[in-house]
């Protein structure tokens, strides 16, 4: 279920600071997981107005579970969790608590955008601490990059746009590129939808087969709503399409 998470974050388009403020209280997105032939599991992203520390916020929160008889010889229950400053459209603090078959990590991380630093805390290990992280300008993380990605308007996600981005997954820093290839009529359980079609090149290895092995879809329009991801896996192949919405800001365009 890391996996899909991992996928999610490669819709980030790290330009600046952005706010966040075409994200609808109470949004809910949920996706269908293939792995191969079968039907895997499910991830879940639902978002709440909150404040941290007193300063507006977007709450998000990402879930991730097996299903059927994938669950019965491999559970997974993922939770991913981060605060996104409103104004400025960067995380504050995020957090990541997954329990995979025996492999369990509770990592918790707190931003300082000011100095550029990160504090760390492996939840599983209290004993060891808390460590400061040198970061960089700009840095997301797993769940708030897909937000910052949403926050850009249509004009801004050009056919040809090819982006370099920063995202801190569990916990180091990881790089990626990003292109914008196209536009795509988008067949989903609920019709045709206009998309832009978007290629990351990722590293190839532990997780990923190649190194540009994943093609994601997302709305053309303001909401930029995940519709389709594929994923040539180092074993096997990843599929995640939409398979419920409720909430999202502006009527989505679905034609028969």
């Amino acid at each position: 279920m890391k996996k899909i998470f991992i996928i999610l974050t490669l819709f980030v388009f790290c330009l600046g600071s952005a706010q966040i403020d075409n994200i609808a209280n109470g949004e809910s997105i949920t996706l269908r997981i293939h792995y191969g032939f079968l039907n895997a599991g499910t991830a879940n992203l639902t978002t709440k107005t909150t404040t941290y520390q007193g300063v507006p916020h977007l709450y998000v929160k990402g879930t991730g579970s097996t299903t059927g008889a994938v669950k019965a010889f491999f559970k997974v229950e993922d939770l991913y969790e981060s605060f996104i400053n409103i104004q400025t459209g960067l995380p504050s603090f995020y957090v990541r608590n997954v329990k995979e078959g025996s492999y369990t990590q509770h990592f918790e991380t707190v931003f300082n955008h000011d100095n550029q630093t990160l504090i760390l805390t492996d939840k599983e290990k209290p004993a060891n601490g808390s460590k400061i992280v040198k970061s960089v300008k700009g840095v997301q993380d797993m769940l708030s990059c897909f937000y910052y990605l949403r926050s850009k308007s249509p004009a801004e996600l050009r056919v040809g746009t090819v982006i370099n981005m920063n995202v801190w997954i569990d916990d180091e820093m990881f790089p990626f590129q990003l292109k914008v290839i196209g536009t795509e009529d988008l067949k989903t359980k609920f019709g045709k939808i206009n998309c832009l079609k978007i290629i990351p090149s990722v590293k190839s290895g532990r997780v990923f087969k190649e190194k540009e092995g994943v093609t994601m879809w997302v709305s053309n329009d303001a909401n930029h709503v995940p519709m389709l991801l594929k994923a040539e896996l180092a074993v096997g192949s990843l599929k995640a399409s939409i398979d419920d919405y409720k909430n999202v800001k502006y009527p989505l365009k679905f034609t028969k």
